[in-house]
């Protein structure tokens, strides 16, 4: 189903995004329309595919993204605090961006400086007011530790696959939040979890399997480059 949603322009890609029934959700379907992923990849943006982004890394495939803002559209709402780990090229940060409006802020941390600095160019080439105003914000850094000086937030997204859900990470979830993460089960099997904050307690769910690359670290990612 999914796959077959690739269109010759970003619009194209988004509309049979939505004809395949990845989105149910106007303003995630919105938010993507916005945000022109031809800024963010330089090869083959609107095939419903993974590309490469280069230091090894990629960005997901747009059905993944799509479901991602489907899954947390009730968290980004107007002035909601959001993070985006692996952010990238800084793609799915500006997405969020727009659903949670100029009163809201977006932290991506990504741990490649590399990426961190694409990511800033790409989001300046029609969205510089994001970085501007500080509705984006973009850090280098271990993305598993999260960022605890905007904690705590109403969404998360992890853009890459972890062994388990990292602490730090729950921790830093608002009472009310939801995060979504996909998690490297025992088996080596990959699924995408929701992760609930309701009175304190967190409640995990499945919601479908999937296939990202692993969360690594640094010097990992960057030995595999070279």
């Amino acid at each position: 189903m999914a796959w077959r949603s690739s269109g010759s322009s970003n619009a194209e890609l988004v509309e049979n995004l939505r004809k395949n029934g990845v989105f149910s959700n106007q303003r995630a379907y919105d938010a993507m329309k916005a945000v022109d992923r031809g800024d963010f990849a330089s090869r083959d943006p609107y095939e419903d595919a993974p590309q490469r982004i280069g230091y090894n890394a990629t960005i997901s495939a747009p059905h993944m993204h799509a479901a991602a803002l489907e899954y947390l559209q009730n968290h980004l709402v107007a002035g909601a605090n959001a993070l985006d780990v692996g952010s990238g090229s800084g793609y799915l940060t500006v997405c969020m961006a727009i659903m949670v409006g100029q009163t809201g802020t977006v932290v991506g941390i990504e741990h490649m400086s590399e990426l961190v600095e694409l990511s800033t160019k790409n989001i300046k080439k029609h969205h510089s007011e994001m970085i501007e105003n500080g509705n984006v914000v973009m850090i280098d850094g271990d993305g598993r530790q999260g960022y605890a000086e905007k904690a705590p937030y109403n969404a998360i997204h992890v853009g890459a696959a972890a062994a388990g859900v990292p602490k730090a990470l729950t921790d830093q979830l608002a009472d009310g939040g939801r995060m979504m993460i996909p998690v490297e089960q025992e088996d080596g099997n990959q699924v995408f979890m929701q992760i609930d904050k309701i009175n304190g307690k967190i409640h995990e769910k499945i919601v479908e399997h999937v296939i990202y690359v692993p969360l690594t670290s640094r010097d990992k990612q960057w030995s595999h480059h070279h």
